[in-house]
Order: structure tokens, then sequence, then C-alpha cells
């Protein structure tokens, strides 16, 4: 290879550089291409192109690819898809924070593999997803797009979601990529990019746990950086993270790829380097293998830092053949095109939208009620109120199509929402005949005027029972509530909603507020007044009929909080599976004007009926490294609705070389149980899934009794015992373990 083609390779183009009046051009496909290139950036999420055209823009870029440069190495074409593939008329799917609350893996796999059927179809092989970041902020603006707060059901979620998008075998998959490695969502005060002021313990004992799952486990193809500096090494220029511990503590031999613009912020965000063309010497030697969205930094600055010996050809060489060595796995050589004509009928596929409905029902968490859901069939009239209550847009999340491109594309964004039921559709398409459905908006989620007040308030006095809708629009832009660079000082609900909110109960009518947000708010001011709450999070397309469902008791909510709800900004950080000393002052426990305890716990979700637990047996009494313990137990339905419980497996350790958190989840089972039946379930726990990381960062099992505690949520713990791990002091253990396997009967 010629240093142009290895160039060209370690480097990417945006799909809208190569269009002229939407059309792919010839010409700049030759222009930019002609030594080839490395990826393709967002064919559909920078263009108004259908999934036929898309497909057909693909087939002529490789194309000429294989056929016109001199190598013909094809390209990987890539698309963001944490929700669903960002395309016209492609499926969208509750953001992850939302999947999480499903508590079911199983069904991230189902949804990312639809996915890989969208985005095949179209020629894509790269995904920007799975969010394997912790939750733990949730000023944060991306908090939406992750799996919540809790390592191990990051780690499941996650691998659910790369085993679904890969498939078995790349050649018939989708390169899935783990991002952001790492510690990007514990950035300074919520910010996005801020600096993550992490120790190296936590670190590992957390953060990483999800990313070593994904790659022992699922075999994750791709990592993406992180933005920030992590103890102050910007991880885009530092090897030790990149490689170091990426590859050689973790053992990932897949691709890294940068973050859009990661490589040239090294120069103009974090000033670590004094140019650009320092900052391409920096990210190649640290391990960034391509740089995304388009050439900036490995171009003609790279060439001249190898001219000038500032980096040697082996790096380049090694960055190249990482990237042709998945060109290889994901079978483009042999492969390069896609059916065009079947494009349009694999986004068609009923099956998604089904897939899509179904996620959005059982990710619906009831946080609170008191009798008022589900909504009586007898009721006269009911208001519907808020700037949630009939937005279709604002059921999606950020890297959603019409969320993200409706500034570049709004004809083309503003008739993707034509197809999606608002909550106030689902409502009146779900009401009795005899029932008076009135709306008002009320507000909007951010500007400040609060015009619509008067009317919202008239709908209220005139109705038997109120639905209050409030919450975020998702997305990048200034007039956007929560997503990337959406971040939160207060936690209050955005813009006048709380005021509309307390302007609401002051009619004195029975409210039941629906949640539609990428984050937990401070609710402190009208929990106690309103009679429900649920919390729908960002349910995709299908959300607004399955919030309806659930507001009239044709879904019962089975979903639970992947995290914790804080009572005010100032609890923050707070997660369950806080060390011994966290979350209480000492002497007195409490702040002194707020309560340490979470206003929702993490697991934390109701039903329209209850579950009894029972029979609690752990066995053996004791067991040692490489064994296994078996903990079982029963659960009824002691109402008269069949409903969904999530079954929660938390144990501590109580005495350790080093302190161990108050609680951590080990096991989780949702199932479904019907009016008055019993299912015995059992965790099977190995005790390797006890290890820690000792003082010298070994991973190390050590003998000492275990609490075990079952429960519906961290804190609604219904069953407690305990078993000993035993052997002749601390014991090495070879690789984490994440995955306790459940039976049901």
């Amino acid at each position: 290879m010629t240093l142009d083609e290895k160039l060209a390779q370690l480097n990417a183009c945006w799909m809208r550089d190569l269009l002229t009046d939407g059309r792919l051009d010839a010409d700049k496909l030759r222009q930019r291409c002609r030594a080839g290139i490395g990826q393709i950036t967002r064919p559909a999420g920078s263009s108004a192109l259908l999934p036929d055209a898309l497909a057909e823009a693909a087939n002529q870029i490789q194309r000429f690819l294989v056929e016109e440069t001199r190598l013909g190495i094809p390209a990987i074409l890539h698309e963001e898809c944490c929700a669903g593939a960002m395309v016209r008329q492609g499926t969208t799917f509750p953001q992850p924070i939302g999947l999480a609350s499903t508590f079911q893996p199983d069904l991230i796999a189902e949804m990312s593999a639809a996915i890989r059927s969208q985005l095949r179809a179209i020629g894509v092989r790269q995904g920007l997803a799975p969010v394997l970041d912790l939750a733990r902020d949730p000023r944060w603006g991306r908090f939406e797009e992750t799996f919540g707060e809790d390592p191990l059901l990051v780690a499941r979620c996650g691998v659910a979601y790369v085993r679904g998008l890969q498939g078995d075998d790349l050649r018939d998959g989708v390169m899935a990529t783990g991002k952001h490695f790492i510690g990007h969502s514990a950035s300074q005060g919520g910010l996005n990019c801020a600096p993550a002021l992490l120790g190296r313990r936590e670190l590992f004992e957390a953060y990483l746990l999800p990313f070593q799952a994904a790659i022992q486990a699922a075999g994750l193809a791709s990592i993406m950086n992180a933005y920030p500096e992590l103890d102050g090494e910007v991880v885009a220029a530092s090897r030790r993270l990149l490689t170091d511990l990426l590859r050689e503590a973790l053992g990932f031999d897949g691709l890294v790829v940068s973050d859009y613009e990661a490589i040239m912020m090294i120069h103009t965000y974090h000033f670590a380097a004094e140019n650009l063309r320092r900052a391409a010497v920096l990210a190649v030697q640290a391990g960034l293998d391509i740089e995304l969205p388009t050439t900036c930094c490995y171009g003609d600055l790279l060439r001249q830092a190898l001219e000038a010996g500032e980096v040697d050809m082996a790096t380049i060489d090694q960055a190249v053949s990482r990237n042709l060595q998945k060109k290889f796995e994901l079978g483009l050589f042999e492969h390069p095109y896609v059916e065009a004509e079947r494009a349009a009928t694999t986004f068609a596929d009923p099956r998604h939208r089904e897939l899509a409905q179904r996620i959005a029902r059982q990710s619906l968490v009831l946080l609170k009620n008191d009798g008022l859901l589900p909504l009586p069939r007898t009721l006269h009239s009911l208001a519907v109120i808020g700037p949630n209550a009939h937005n279709a847009r604002n059921l999606l999340g950020d890297y959603t199509y019409p969320a993200h491109l409706e500034d570049q594309f709004p004809a083309e964004t503003a008739e993707e929402l034509t197809r999606i039921p608002t909550v106030l559709d689902g409502i009146r398409a779900l009401a009795a005949p005899g029932t008076q459905v009135r709306y008002a908006r009320g507000c909007d989620n951010l500007e400040p005027s609060t015009d619509g007040f008067a009317e919202a308030i008239r709908a209220a006095e005139q109705a038997d029972a109120v639905i209050l809708v409030l919450g975020d629009r998702s997305g990048l832009t200034p007039r956007c509530t929560s997503g990337e660079t959406r971040d939160s000082a207060s936690l209050r609900l955005p813009g006048p909603q709380e005021a509309l909110a307390e302007a609401i109960l002051a009619t004195g009518k029975p409210v039941a507020l629906v949640l539609v947000t990428g984050r937990p708010y401070d609710l402190s001011r009208i929990e106690p007044r309103v009679q429900a709450i649920l919390q729908a999070w960002l349910p995709g397309e299908a959300g607004g009929l399955a919030i309806a469902e659930a507001l009239f008791g044709e879904v019962n909510p089975g979903g639970k909080l992947p995290v914790t709800f804080p009572r005010s900004v100032g609890q923050l950080p707070i997660f369950y599976n806080h060390k011994p000393s966290a979350s209480r002052s000492n002497w007195h426990g409490d702040y002194m004007d707020e309560s340490v305890r979470p206003l929702y716990p993490f697991g934390h979700g109701l039903s329209y009926t209850y579950f009894g637990y029972s029979d609690l047996v752990i066995s053996p009494a004791q067991v040692t490294r490489g064994e296994q313990v078996d903990i079982s137990l029963e659960v009824c339905n002691s109402g008269e609705r069949a409903g969904d419980e999530v079954v929660q497996l938390y144990v501590r350790d109580e005495y350790a070389s080093l302190p161990r958190p108050v609680k951590e989840l080990k096991g989780f089972a949702r199932l479904t149980v019907a009016p008055g039946e019993r299912r015995r379930v059992t965790f099977h726990l190995p005790a390797d899934a006890l290890a820690f990381y000792d003082a010298d960062l070994r991973l190390t099992l050590e003998p000492g009794r275990v609490q075990v505690m079952v429960g519906s949520s961290s804190e609604d713990i219904r069953l407690t015992g305990a078993f000993e791990i035993v052997g002749e002091g601390p014991m090495p253990v070879s690789r984490r373990v994440w995955d306790c396997p459940v039976s049901v009967a």
C-alpha cells in the first residue's frame, strides 16, 4: 500500500459531503475517495434519503471503491442506533434508560437484532452503540442514552445489545461500538466533556465492568473513546488507557474509533497538544485506529508528522491493519453490495413496530399510585394537560432521526412524526365512549410563557381527573432539555412545568403525573400532592399508546427503576450500591436541610397487583472459589390481576479487607404471574461473582459471611439470609463474573 492508501483507511467522510441536491455525486466521490476510504459517516443520519435510495447509494460507493480504486478496498458505513436505526422510516424504540427499566436483556437483544436487519438493508455495517457508561449523575444530558447506574445491569444490557447487533458471525452482523471508554458519564458538574474525577479503584470496580463483559462475553468488535480527561489524561491521547488498559488488561482486540472530533479536541478543547499535528501523533500512538467523522488530523497532518519522524510507520501500519481486519471479518471483500430492492420491505416489516410497542409497554415504571390508576371507565370527563401530552416529537430520544435532524431536514422529520401517535391520541382511542376528553397544552417544555395556564386550569376544573404529561424535549439544540450537551444544574422540571403542575394541583382534582423524560427530576414539590406517577422515560414511537394502555389498565406496569431518584440535586451523586460510610453524615445521618434517602430507590416500581415473597432457601451454606450457591424463593401474586414482577437478588460482603458496598445487585428475573399463581425462582450464583479488586488491584475472593437480600427493589427487601465463602485466605480469581443464571418454575 502507498502512504496515501494507508492514510485513507484511517479516515472517514461524511455522506453529506458526497451529495449534490440530495443525490450521490460521482465527481465528489471520485475526488474525496480516490485512494480509498476507511468509513462513510452517517449515510442516513446526514441525509434525507429513504431506505431504498440509501441502499442504492451504498452500492454506488462500494462499486466505485471496489472497481475504480487501485486496491479495491470497500468502506465501512456507520450509523447511530442507540434506540433504533437513525434512518428515515426506521423503527424508533425506547431510549436505553427505558430499555434498562424492562430488566429484560433478552428483549434488548431482540431489539438490536431488528436494528441489525434495518442497518444491513442499507449497507451499514457499524452501529455507534451501545452506551456502556454508568449513569450516576442525572445532571448529565446523555443520561437518557445509558442503561442506568448499576454495573451489573449495564453489563447485562450491553452484552445483550452487542449480541443482537453483531449476531453469531460478523459476516451476517453489524459491528457494535461500545462507548464511551472510559469515564465519560462521571464528568465534573454533570457537564458534557468535563474532566472525569474517578479513582482507579472505582474505575476498575464499577465503570470497567460493562466494557469487560461486552468484550469477553459478547466479542465486542469496536470501542469509541470518551471525550473527557480522566485523572488528568485526555482519553483520546492516552496510551495507558487505550492500549495498556483496554487492549492488554481487558483483552480487547477490535477497532478503536475516535468519537467525533475527539482528536482535534486534544488541541482545541483540552489544550494538551500545541497543534493539530501533535494531536494526531498523540492519538495514533495512544491507539485510536480511525478518525471520525471526517478527515482533519489523520490526513496531511499525520503525513507531515511521519515525514518529520514524530511517528513511525509501524504505528500507522498497525492502525491500518486493524481497520482492514474488521473489513475482512465483516465479509465486505466478498460481499460489498446489498440488495437495494429489498430495503423498503425490510423497513416496513410490521414485526419491528410490534416489538417497539412490546418494549414500550414493559419499560413503564409506576412510581406512585394512591388508587387513581388504573382509570375507571365510569369517568364522565378527563383532562389531558401538558407540553408532552400531544407531541410525538417529545416521545423520542436524542439520537433518533426526527430529534437529531429536525433543523437540517424539517419537512422530512415532520413527515416521520405523522405516523407516531401521541399520549392524547392513545387516551382518546381507549377512553370509554361516554368520557369527554379535554386537552390543553398549558406551556412549552422550556419557554417561560405561562399564557396557556388559564386554558389548562379550565380544562382541569371541568374534569373528573387530570392526566398531566410533563417532561423533556430531547435533542442537541438549545431548545432541547435533555440529550447530548443538554445538561441540567437544578434537576427542576424545565421551563414553567413545575408552576403548571402547581396550578393544576390547586384545582383540587385528582392528578396522575406522566413523566416523559430523559433523566430523573426533582419532584419534591409536587410528588406528595399527586395521586399517581408513571415514569415513561422517552418511550419511542409506540410510547403514546403504551402510556394510555397503562393508564387505563390495559397494560399492568411492571418496569423497575434502573437508577436512583434523588430528592434534590444537592444529594448527587446518589446511588444504591454505595460504601458503608456514604449516604449519611456522621453523626446525625441526614443533611441539615434534607434527608439522605432517595425519593425513589433503584429497582423500585409498583404494579396494579401485589406480589408476596416466601420460603427462602440457600444451599449450600458454604462455598468456595469456582463453586455455586443456589438461592431459591417463592413469589405469589395475591392480587386480582396478572402482572410482572422483577425479583432482585442483592448481596453484601459483611467484612472485607477493603470496604464493600452495602448492597450489590447480583441477579434479577422478570416473570409474569397470574392471579393466585405461585412461582419458584432460583438464582444460581457463582461464588466468583463476589470477587473484588484488592489493594493491589488483583481480582480476589475473600473468605467471610455474605448477606443475601431478595426483594422488589433495593430498599423493599422481602427475604434475607446468608451463606459463607470458605478458603485458606484470599483466593485469586482469573476473570470477573457478571452472569447469574436463573431458573423459574
